[in-house]
């Protein structure tokens, strides 16, 4: 089976791709305003990873100049203590003249070493992952806000799950890179640097010996970046896909129980699931080879290392080497040797850390550059509604190059209840789109007291209309948190005054923790009905002076419809109401109904005086009065053309 998430491409591929230097903006933007921490943290690795240098140096003049007999050192074949510790940077009056007390003081200076060492990874600790965790929380909220605000076509082509992957993968990826890899990266520079310094400073002739792997590394680490950067920009989609597919299949489990194709889903999962397998294990198999090669280049200059530095000692400078070498002194330079190789290695774990830093960095990016496509007057005033009256001039829009509704021009006054009717795919729920702006019409405009809806600030816009749709969306949380969403300060009476005006009182008190009763996730605890009602005590606590009823009562039943049509009925009083209904009982006491077909307004009027047109609407009420015999053959024919010609990819849904 083929996985029909996979046949196009990365759904961020786009955004992607447009952002230039992903991981210098993220240092830019977010980076520099936590500066402080992570100086703290580069600072205290500097002194922690020198202290960490000590001991093997202080284990080699130890070796040389206390572990020695006094022949070797009175005949001068050996350096004495006090020229040897001129690294540590003290005095010679400071340092013990006897071997015993030369013993104590190196086993005091190692000991210290190691507990002010200590101390200095502690702090390095802090800094490095207060830098991490400041940033993450700050890209991750910056993000969510600015995804949420773009408009509904965005959220139309993007899955729940691929903006998910973004926010928390994504996220994750860059906090272990700035915290981890960072950390490392100042660790092994720290690390190479000292220790290369050491090694010239012992003997450069075989310093230059333990350094030639450097440039072969360099060179097989240059070739692993170009390989690997476009591997895991496949696996940052793939993932986003699988967590897509099933956070599907887990938000419509429902479905799938009472369709049984549980066998079917899993089959849709394996096949995401394998996708990912599929990329993650290509980037695996490159990551797997680089790191055993460097390992291996890094072995073979530790051992030509050994084998000179060895020869050197028993049988004096081989070939063109000149000079001496002490025992001691060959000790430290095996021992930093193989502290300097290693990280040399351990640089192409932080340069794959850092490839898929980076390709996590361009899709956050990506995400946070989406243009909103509705533009914003930063100096707009607040929307001022007095009496209600709203205005469609002329108005016409699509979601593509093809209009979805056009020419469509009619006044609601202040208080008035308009009825949008019309068969699937008339354009009914684009026009109330329009009115809260989630999208911008293409030509015309739309009024609300004689102020355009694009001159006004957004928020004032959206507060003054209540919306109530079919979906009955509740968060998880409480009843009270449900209806008090918007409307966040109100007070405990004005909570119970607004159930009971939507007629959910009586249910909420029979709840076993009444108004604090957890709903749970999109209110699966309650019935479609009682999730209605608080949708509308939602609205009613708002009090907005303008409402929208998009098929409030399509899905419950005839008794649960009676209860919330009175609700609605007390609404809607006073208030300038817009209803979306394919039950026309509904709206047949409307002011005005309006009869959409094919994206324009085909009739208007009451419902007496469409009944006696004997047009759509008196067909449309035929229809669901069971009188499909008496219907017009053209009506029918009509209807079936209609249904064929909807388009395959629908309307974006409000309440998505």
């Amino acid at each position: 089976m083929s996985s029909p998430e996979r046949e196009g491409d990365d759904p961020f591929e786009d955004q992607r791709e447009a952002v230039e230097n992903p991981m210098k903006r993220l240092f830019r933007e977010y980076g520099w305003t936590y500066r402080r921490d992570v100086g703290v943290g580069i600072l205290a690795s500097v002194f922690a990873r020198l202290l960490d240098l000590l001991p093997p140096l202080m284990l080699g003049i130890a070796v040389d100049a206390i572990f020695v007999t006094p022949a070797q050192r009175e005949a001068g074949e050996v350096p004495a203590f006090s020229e040897q510790v001129p690294l540590v940077v003290l005095p010679d009056a400071w340092l013990p003249a006897d071997q015993l007390s030369q013993f104590w003081f190196t086993v005091g200076v190692v000991a210290g070493a190691f507990l002010l060492g200590a101390g200095f990874h502690w702090v390095r600790n802090w800094g490095f992952n207060s830098f991490a965790q400041h940033i993450q929380h700050d890209v991750r909220t910056d993000t969510y806000d600015r995804m949420q605000r773009l408009n509904m076509t965005f959220f139309a082509d993007k899955q729940t799950g691929e903006m998910m992957s973004v926010l928390s993968n994504d996220v994750n990826r860059l906090e272990r890179f700035l915290n981890d890899g960072m950390n490392s990266l100042f660790r092994l520079a720290v690390m190479v640097v000292g220790i290369g310094g050491v090694l010239v400073w012992i003997n450069p002739q075989l310093a230059a010996v333990a350094l030639l792997p450097v440039p072969i590394i360099a060179v097989f680490t240059y070739l692993f970046v170009e390989t690997i950067q476009p591997k895991y920009a496949d696996v940052r989609s793939t993932v986003g896909t699988l967590n897509s597919r099933i956070e599907n299949n887990l938000g419509g489990i429902g479905v799938i129980k009472s369709a049984t194709t549980e066998d079917y889903e899993s089959d849709r999962v394996d096949d995401v699931s394998l996708d990912y397998f599929e990329a993650n294990w290509d980037a695996i198999e490159t990551r797997i080879k680089f790191f055993p090669g460097l390992r291996v280049i890094a072995g073979v200059g530790f051992v030509i290392t050994f084998i000179v530095g060895g020869l050197w000692v028993f049988q004096g400078p081989p070939g063109p080497f000149s000079g001496e070498l002490s025992p001691g002194m060959f000790v430290v330079f095996i021992l930093y040797t193989q502290r300097f190789i290693w990280p040399m290695a351990q640089f192409g774990q932080i340069i794959n850390m850092y490839q898929r830093a980076r390709a996590s960095a361009a899709r956050v990016f990506g995400l946070m550059d989406e243009p909103a496509r509705l533009e914003e007057d930063p100096d707009a005033p607040d929307l001022v509604v007095d009496e209600g009256r709203v205005e469609y001039d002329d108005v016409t829009f699509g979601y593509g190059e093809e209009p979805t509704v056009s020419g469509i021009d009619f006044t609601a006054e202040g208080g008035e209840t308009v009825a949008l009717v019309g068969p699937t795919g008339a354009g009914k729920s684009t026009l109330l789109r329009l009115l809260l702006r989630m999208y911008d019409v293409d030509d015309g405009a739309i009024r609300i007291d004689g102020q355009d809806v694009r001159d006004v600030t957004l928020p004032s816009l959206r507060r003054s209309i209540g919306y109530v749709g079919q979906s009955s969306y509740l968060f998880y949380g409480t009843v009270r948190e449900n209806i008090t969403y918007g409307t966040f300060e109100a007070s405990d009476e004005a909570v119970i005054e607004a159930a009971k005006a939507a007629e959910a009182h009586g249910f909420i008190e029979n709840l076993p923790d009444g108004y604090d009763t957890m709903v749970g996730e999109r209110g699966v605890k309650l019935s479609g009905g009682q999730r209605q009602r608080l949708t509308i005590a939602r609205a009613v606590l708002a009090d907005p002076e303008i409402l929208v009823l998009d098929e409030a009562t399509s899905d419950v039943d005839t008794e649960t419809e009676m209860l919330i049509q009175r609700s609605l009925d007390r609404l809607t009083t006073d208030r300038t109401t817009f209803a979306i209904a394919h039950r026309l009982s509904t709206i047949k006491d409307a002011d005005t109904i309006l009869v959409l077909e094919g994206g324009e307004i085909v009739e208007r009027g009451t419902h007496e005086e469409l009944i006696a047109n004997e047009g759509l609407y008196a067909n449309l009420w035929g229809v669901q009065a069971g009188e499909i015999e008496e219907l017009p053959r053209e009506f029918v024919e009509r209807a079936a053309e209609r249904t064929a010609a909807i388009d395959a990819e629908p309307e974006p849904d409000l309440d998505d």
